[in-house]
């Protein structure tokens, strides 16, 4: 199903039959369907893209029998030693391995998406010096009446070679880069040749006020022809130099410069190699064109020009910039300081959006595709660049962070919303299943529906192991001990991402974003800021203070940006955008708005609307043009508001038939507003909820260290709740309680780590219900002689063991047990247990790190943790047992090994494995595992049986 029809299709979970006369509606009960998409997809990185055909279809049947959705192909650095396989970027050859690997996707009803680039940012040896980023250099001169300037304006650019590899001198580096030889091993981050760069304006200043052009009395030699009229004179030359920033580990073919962000003809003539590459090729079945966050600014100096940047200033911001350098340098009043930075600024980020983004966006959509982009890390608002994409992807361990992405799929009704997933948990080689499952349930929590894992390395069938790796941890490879039980993870995720996909977004307040704020900050490292999270630039604010007393408390939000405020639709007292509803906005402590936006929120007030303010009403407008006159309406607006003292300190203004309520306490504030809390973060649920045609959902996992045993609160009204565990895909009936208020009830049993999706209809369900267990008695253990036979793994399978006790097998005797990373199946007999009882729970204790649990050769279940619990029915147990776990442990010890003995596995140009934990540094500043001692493998036990019996809830 498409992307556009599943926005208008909301599959539903209750196929509802009313029965006459009564309010109970039969209910069939279920998951919904799995599709390609619900799966989870992979960036897969293709090394060197030295791929051929036998091993592109063995390693997408391996994705597929793992239970991955689709691939996103992102070519990188290649690998050493197999150069003669190297295929270069967008040859015929290479276009070739793609049209196969489309193919093969479509026999596995697997998709496929596309980087738009190798490595990143955008950039290639395609994109000239014309085309590549540029950055602006400036001098100053002073001069008094009569004088003449005696030195010639001119700027020579200073040479420099930044580089992730084997870095060169620049004298050893020719025009144009892409004749270089052994790109792959010097493996550049930025270049700038010396050579005399391009003057673009010439301003004079005097002390009283006076502003002259002299560019063009400066001659093709650099002399002013100009001598200083009467007063003081203060000249400012500013020069267009090459930023000089390199694409990042890039693949053969794909090395060169990156591309101006702001300059629409560079990226028509950057998008136009993949036409002649693509011309007369079916590629028409990719999915999407990716690009990676814009990372173009993670070098030396910024990329903060374009060709024709004073003209786009003077059309969109209304006045000439080139008669206010000093202020944009920080060199006037501070406010005429701030006011013409921010101008400066939003002009960068318009830029961003109207010649990078909205174009890239029309030519993929040409093409009959979508683009998923990470918008994150621009200079520019970010909430407006993942507007103008289709799939918005986040990444990284912040909710809030997440926040930016999925807000802007919520308020302008994309169905998707993506992440990069699991890029650094740990240390190389160190991160589990169980670690992953956490991560993944946190960008749950943020909103994303589209898992992209972060990622997998194409790798042959006969590379020696561990295969071809990236150096971004976790290492999802067919060579990772865990990749027999990935499948298990993949299900959990697709049985999550089947509810989350569905329906529409149920949250209650939007959050201006108080950029302004910020772009009319000066700024520590250049004059642009790059947006990203809350930190830097909105710590402390109270932009961060009321989200994250919001996220604590359980009450839902999303993030919204002055265009999309311009686009609001009130329905009485309800803020309608793409079709979502919410309850209020909230003005977050900001002191700069635009009067659009402030006009706006009064119009949708008058009609009916809440707004918020959390301590402070904006007090100003942002920006230098026309400022008296926005002042004033600003002014008048703030003056038709008169508040009145209320209780709990809420101050509410009438205006219309709709309020602006003002607080410092956030809690009194959503109150009065009449937002209703999800008050389970209490306990230390976090969630997401949704809504559908049939009620609501939500995605509740525990992420706290306690249990929850107990009635948890909804803040929605529902007449039945059901219960799926997506992890064992169980589900029934939960027991609630319709509470008087509107509010609802509901029993849940959630251990640390778990998690669950809640089905709440608005009718009585007649439908099985979900079982609730309660542990009796006292635990009994399993004891006895244990085998531990090794069944897969390296560098050798050790012989099989017999333990009376269970411990790590690294802490038993022989280096090829500490050396083992792989598979060790733990068997015993054992006798049940005298006491009667329905159920028993099987707990197997510490586990490092998964386990396939079977009974009397039957599978019970995989665990990945961090919970090592299953639930065994009575008629399951024979007088006499058999218990076999297979525990796999991770592959750090196998190559804590391989550092020891100083075998190779580390092949790669460019390889960059860096250092995250204390003791993983080398001497080379990268990562080595030769000080780290093995870690816990294996099973560990105490292995014990509980007697459970159904819980009667009340």
């Amino acid at each position: 199903m498409s992307l556009n029809k599943n926005n208008l299709r909301i599959a539903a979970v209750f196929v509802l039959f009313l029965l006459i006369g009564s309010q109970t509606v039969s209910a069939q009960v279920g998951w919904p369907a799995t599709t390609k998409q619900t799966k989870p997809w992979a960036r897969w990185w293709w090394e060197g893209s030295a791929v051929n055909k036998k091993d592109l279809t063995w390693n997408m049947e391996s994705y597929h029998k793992a239970g991955l959705g689709g691939m996103e192909i992102t070519p990188i650095y290649g690998v050493k030693g197999r150069e003669n396989e190297f295929i270069q970027y967008l040859s015929p050859q290479w276009v070739d391995m793609l049209k196969y690997t489309l193919q093969e996707a479509k026999r596995l009803n697997m998709g496929i998406d596309l980087a738009n680039a190798t490595g990143w940012p955008f950039g290639g040896p395609w994109v000239s010096n014309e085309d590549a980023s540029k950055e602006l250099f400036w001098k100053n001169y002073e001069l008094k009446g009569g004088d003449k300037l005696t030195e010639p304006v001119v700027f020579i650019q200073q040479p420099l070679v930044r580089a992730d590899g084997v870095a060169p001198k620049i004298t050893d580096l020719v025009e144009p880069i892409s004749s270089n030889k052994n790109l792959q091993l010097m493996a550049l981050d930025q270049v700038r040749f010396e050579k005399r760069i391009p003057l673009i304006t010439l301003m004079a200043y005097d002390d009283k006020g006076k502003t002259l052009n002299l560019t063009d009395k400066v001659d093709a030699d650099g002399k002013l022809n100009w001598t200083a009229p009467a007063g003081n004179w203060k000249l400012y030359a500013l020069f267009q130099g090459w930023h000089g920033k390199m694409v990042e580990r890039a693949a053969p073919g794909g090395e060169g410069y990156v591309i101006d962000h702001f300059s629409k003809p560079a990226l028509e003539h950057y998008l136009n190699r993949f036409d002649e590459a693509f011309k007369d090729q079916n590629v028409s079945t990719i999915r999407a064109y990716f690009n990676d966050s814009y990372e173009v600014d993670d070098a030396r100096g910024q990329s903060n020009l374009t060709p024709g940047f004073f003209e786009e200033f003077f059309k969109r911001r209304g006045y000439d910039l080139r008669e206010h350098l000093p202020a944009l340098f920080g060199n006037d009043d501070k406010e005429i300081n701030a006011r013409i930075l921010c101008d400066y600024r939003q002009t960068i980020s318009d830029l961003l959006l109207d010649n990078f983004t909205k174009p890239w966006h029309e030519w993929a959509k040409a093409k009959g595709a979508l683009i998923r982009n990470q918008s994150h890390g621009s200079p520019s608002n970010i909430l407006d660049l993942y507007a103008a994409i289709d799939i918005p992807e986040t990444e990284g361990d912040d909710i809030l962070r997440f926040k930016f992405a999925t807000s802007a799929a919520h308020v302008m009704n994309k169905p998707l919303a993506s992440s990069e997933s699991a890029t650094w948990l740990n240390d190389h080689f160190l991160s589990s299943l169980g670690d992953v499952k956490q991560a993944i349930d946190k960008y749950f929590i943020g909103g994303v529906n589209h898992i992209f894992y972060h990622g997998i390395s194409y790798s042959p069938k006969d590379a020696k192991w561990p295969g071809w790796l990236f150096y971004a941890a976790v290492h999802f490879n067919q060579t990772n001990p865990f990749w027999n039980d990935f499948s298990t993870l993949n299900q959990y995720i697709t049985n999550c991402q089947s509810f989350l996909q569905q329906g529409r977004p149920n949250n209650d307040v939007l959050v201006y974003y108080p950029l302004f704020d910020s772009f009319s900050e000066s700024g520590k490292n250049g004059l642009l800021k790059h947006y990203d999270a809350m930190k830097p630039d909105f710590k402390g604010t109270g932009f961060e203070l009321s989200t994250e007393e919001m996220l604590k408390k359980g009450y839902t939000f999303d993030f919204i940006s002055d265009k999309q405020i311009w686009a609001l639709q009130s329905n009485g007292n309800v803020i309608t955008t793409g079709g979502n509803n919410y309850k209020t906005i909230l003005l977050p402590d900001c002191e700069y708005i635009p009067i659009e936006t402030f006009n706006k929120l009064m119009d949708m007030a008058r009609l009916g609307a809440t707004a918020i303010v959390y301590k402070n009403m904006p007090n100003d407008v942002p920006g230098y043009a026309r400022l008296n006159e926005r002042r004033k309406k600003l002014k008048d607006l703030l003056a038709t508001l008169s508040f009145t003292k209320g209780s709990n300190g809420v101050q509410t203004a009438v205006t219309g038939k709709g309020r602006v309520l003002i607080a410092e306490n956030m809690s009194a504030l959503l109150n009065a507003a009449g937002v209703r809390r999800e008050s389970m973060t209490d306990a230390g649920l976090q969630f997401v909820r949704r809504t559908y045609k049939t009620g609501n959902s939500y995605f509740v996992a525990n992420q706290s260290e306690k249990s929850v045993d107990g009635w948890v609160n909804l803040s929605v009204d529902a007449a039945s709740v059901v219960i799926f565990n997506p992890m064992t895909k169980k589900y029934g009936l939960a027991k609630s309680h319709k509470q008087t208020d509107g509010q609802t009830l509901v029993f849940l049993q959630l251990h640390p780590g778990e998690s669950c999706i809640l089905q709440t209809s608005p009718l009585k369900i007649n439908a099985a219900n979900y079982t609730y267990y309660q542990l009796t008695g006292k635990p009994v253990e399993i004891k006895g002689n244990w085998a531990v036979q090794f069944t897969e793994g390296g560098p050798t399978l050790p012989k099989t063991l017999y333990l009376n006790e269970l411990k790590s097998w690294t802490d038993l005797a022989g280096e090829e047990l500490k050396a083992f990373s792989g598979t060790g199946s733990y068997t015993i007999r054992f006798k049940k247990p005298k006491q009667a009882a329905m159920a028993w729970q099987l707990d197997l204790g510490k586990v490092y790190e998964n386990a396939e649990v079977y009974l009397n050769g039957n599978k019970l279940a995989t665990l990945i943790g961090p919970q090592y619990t299953v639930t065994i029915l009575s008629g399951q147990l024979r007088t006499v047992n058999e218990l076999q776990v297979k525990v796999a442990n991770l592959m750090v010890n196998r190559i804590i090994d391989m550092d020891k003995k100083n075998i190779p596995y580390r092949i790669f140009y460019n390889t960059n494995f860096q250092s995250h934990s204390a003791g993983s540094k080398g001497p080379d500043g990268l990562f080595t595992a030769i000080n780290w001692v093995p870690k816990l493998s294996g099973l560990v036990g105490p292995v014990t049986l509980s007697a459970i019996k159904y819980l009667k809830v009340k």
